[in-house]
């Protein structure tokens, strides 16, 4: 059914400051130029130099004092104006074509107060032709006036121009910051300055060279970048342009660099420039509307059925919900913008008409969110709203009844059961009890107190969300507005079950942009290092058990799609791969039944050991460190095992010894692991001490050299007194002293010997008492003490008494 226009009456002007001038200069001169706050809160009119007094006009809705000034005949006038939209008061600032800049503000006191005045051009060097006012930043166009350049021929003249940019920000409470001066372009023609809430586009002007009055440029501050384009042509090319990286060009040289660009052709005939959220508009001399798009790509919108008669003809463009409006005289005309088609035509009371943007996103008071995305008309009879009316034979549904129906498609995704659930079955049953309590709000049964005070946390995130969402579309810090809005999405998805669309959705999320993610999943988990190179949380069991869950049996997730724990460890592994073992043991310290940690499914390790990869294509040091971590048995042992194929002596035994004594079966299997490395070789000799610590206390002697025995390697000759130069040292009794000492009790024993070997342990602490030495003719005589001499040998030892 075809749609109605409708132009509604916002306001008559009357609660506007100053209603009868303003009614007066909208009414009288056609040339003003009339420009509107991004909060919708002021109106700025701007006469051209020479008209009578005032020359400037500010109107504030509501409770404000207006600012009416006049500059007398033979004193120039403002070349341009403008308001910014700054958090704390209203901004004005006023350019003079001297490069003068003065910066007003209101709220700091009654009435407008001037807060700094500056020069662009300092020295008088120059003459300002376009200014613009992007969001936090000042730029213009300005004409060299060196008397060389005066003296050149007219090609030269032509880039006699350049492009300059400075920063202006709010100071405190009644002060401005206006930043050094950065040249975007040198040796450019005049161009003319049109901005729109994220792109500022460079237009040929009247005065542009001929050959040149075909190219314009669309420079995008937040992402640092120019696009030079050619619309006749379809051509247009990229460069890097940021400031902030100190990017500068000459246009000369930047045309050269351009092929196809230079080609000849007419200039554009264009009545009327329009920047638009979509990109620039442009009508020309037979009506047509075309669209140059932020990326440089240009089409064709439409035709309007009656073309502007001469340049003195007024009109203005404007877009609302895909439809382009444009008013031409006395005339408004509808067109559909992917089609072209027209909608509606209409005949205004009045040629003297204006179109005003709606107020920025995240900017409207409470009365201005009802007509939201609408175009505003201004005229001296009011303001009014371009928009569509729904035509009274559709019937929309009631909010309940949305309600049950969303309800209803919501409970059909989870259910098991076949039949298909329907809002009225909803109604009647009481199961579901959510939709039927948010259908009894809808109703009035709950006070607007009580549910204020039920949805005012709720309520305020939202508000916040929608300011951010407000930033990102007018390109005000991008990189931070996209990784805060991360952050808000990644939280949402972590309070909703995890599963289908939600799970695919959080996938997405960390591929797009990680660092963002896992800051979210930082703040939903409350991690935090304990300065020991673990983590701990504070976060609630039912976040861990999200986080920890897999998914149910017979929904597995598609291919490539992760569940919540394999996502987070391939996030960390991909920012902070050394945090990635003590996240998997802290979530090993979480869990209950059926949360992945300690239910029957795999460990927690193994899930985190299969993001890394295969076995043998994982980084061995993640891989140790995860088993190592893991507290099971047969993973500390693998990679007890591993280090000891590495020849890790250290850390093999230190692993060993982090054990808890609740683990006595586990260190001594470990222990056994290297005391069979002890017997082979010598490469554990410096770490014996480690290993005596490590020995279990209630290992015998007996028992310590039997296992010993298992491990030494076999002789197949007689041991020699000493090793073969190059042959690997055997094991010798003062190595194995130390060891002999760990498994034996402190002191001797008072009761009868526990182990045939353990008397070599005990010290008498005094050596048996030497044998009387004895010439050889006493010892003939007492044959006796040749026992002291060993066999076949002689005692050659004199009688010195």
């Amino acid at each position: 059914m075809k749609r109605a226009g409708t132009l509604r009456l916002l306001s008559d002007l009357s609660n506007f400051s100053g209603a009868a001038r303003l009614r007066e200069l909208l009414a009288g001169d056609p040339a003003v130029r009339v420009r509107c706050s991004p909060d919708g809160r002021h109106l700025l009119l701007l006469r051209p130099p020479g008209s009578p007094a005032p020359q400037l006009l500010v109107a504030v809705r509501g409770p404000g004092a207006e600012l009416e000034s006049a500059w007398p005949p033979g004193q120039p006038s403002p070349l341009d104006a403008f308001l910014l939209p700054w958090p704390a008061r209203s901004a004005l600032v006023l350019v003079w074509e001297s490069g003068l800049v003065e910066v007003w503000g209101s709220g700091v006191g009654p009435g407008w107060r001037l807060l700094q005045s500056t020069e662009l051009c300092p020295g008088g060097g120059a003459r300002v032709v376009a200014v613009a006012a992007p969001r936090g930043r000042l730029v213009w166009c300005e004409e060299r006036l060196a008397g060389a350049e005066s003296q050149l021929g007219p090609p030269a003249v032509a880039f006699s121009h350049r492009v300059c940019v400075r920063t202006l920000e709010p100071s405190g409470e009644a002060g401005t910051n206006l930043g050094s001066t950065h040249i975007l372009l040198h040796h450019c023609p005049a161009f003319g300055l049109l901005t729109s809430r994220k792109d500022l586009f460079l237009v040929p002007t009247a005065t542009t060279w001929p050959g040149l009055g075909h190219i314009l440029l669309i420079w995008s501050p937040s992402k640092g970048k120019v696009v030079v384009a050619g619309p006749c042509l379809g051509l247009s090319h990229g460069k890097s342009l940021n400031p902030g990286r100190g990017d500068t060009w000459d246009f000369r040289t930047l045309l050269r660099g351009l092929p196809g660009l230079l080609s000849p052709r007419e200039p554009l005939t264009v009545h009327t420039w329009a920047p638009t959220p979509q990109g620039l508009m442009w009508l020309d001399f037979r009506g047509t509307v075309s669209l140059v798009q932020p990326h440089g790509g240009s089409r064709t919108v439409g035709t309007l059925q009656e073309a502007p008669a001469s340049l003195a003809g007024s009109a203005a463009l404007g877009t609302f919900h895909g439809t382009l409006a444009c008013v031409l005289g006395s005339t408004l005309e509808l067109l559909d913008m992917s089609s072209g088609q027209l909608l509606e035509r209409k005949i205004l009371s009045t040629d003297r008409v204006h179109l005003l943007e709606p107020p920025a996103p995240g900017m409207e008071d409470q009365e201005e969110l009802e007509t939201r995305g609408g175009l505003r008309l201004l005229s001296a009879v009011g303001l009014f709203q371009v928009g569509w009316k729904t035509p009274q034979s559709l019937e929309l549904p009631s909010a309940e009844d949305m309600v049950f129906e969303e309800a209803s498609k919501y409970y059909q995704r989870r259910s098991l059961r076949g039949a298909q659930l329907t809002p009225e079955e909803l109604r009647q049953n009481s199961t579901f009890r959510a939709p039927q309590a948010l259908a009894s709000i809808l109703q009035g049964h709950v006070s607007p107190s009580a549910l204020l005070a039920t949805l005012r946390a709720e309520l305020r995130d939202y508000r916040g969300l929608e300011q951010l969402k407000a930033q990102l579309v007018a390109g005000d810090e991008e990189e931070a507005g996209w990784t805060e809005l991360a952050e808000h999405e990644v939280a949402r998805l972590l309070r909703t079950e995890l599963m289908g669309d939600q799970l695919a959705q959080l996938n997405t999320i960390f591929q797009a942009l990680p660092t963002a993610a896992w800051g979210a999943i930082l703040r939903v988990l409350q991690l935090q290092p304990d300065g020991n190179g673990h983590l701990r949380s504070q976060a609630p069991p039912d976040v861990w058990k999200k986080v920890l869950g897999v998914t149910a049996a017979g929904k597995e997730p598609p291919n490539g799609i992760l569940p919540p724990f394999e996502l987070l460890c391939q996030c960390l592994c991909r920012l902070e791969p050394q945090w990635l073992p003590p996240f998997v043991e802290l979530a090993q310290q979480q869990g209950g039944p059926g949360w992945g940690a300690g239910g029957p499914g795999l460990p927690l390790y193994r899930r985190a050991l299969a993001v890394l990869g295969e076995e043998g294509t994982r980084p061995e040091a993640l891989e140790l460190d995860l088993l190592l971590g893991s507290g099971r048995p047969k993973a500390v042992l693998q990679a007890v095992g591993q280090l000891v194929q590495k020849e890790q002596w250290e850390r093999a035994l230190e692993a060993g010894l982090a054990l808890s004594p609740s683990s006595p079966l586990l260190r001594s299997e470990i222990f056994k692991l290297l005391l069979a490395e002890f017997a082979r070789h010598r490469r554990l000799d410096a770490h014996l001490p480690l290993l005596c610590r490590l020995c279990p206390p209630d290992l015998a002697p007996a028992e310590l050299l039997l296992l010993l025995r298992t491990h030494l390697p076999d002789e197949l000759e007689p041991p020699a007194p000493f090793p073969e130069p190059g042959a690997e040292p055997p094991l010798t009794v003062g190595l194995l002293r130390a060891l002999l000492k760990q498994t034996g009790t402190q002191g001797r024993a008072s009761g009868p010997v526990l182990s045939l070997y353990e008397d070599i342990l005990w010290d008498p602490g005094t050596p048996p008492p030497t044998p009387p030495r004895v010439s050889a003719l006493q010892a003939s005589d007492h044959p006796g003490l040749e026992a002291w001499a060993p066999s076949g040998q002689g005692l050659y030892v004199t009688d010195t008494g």
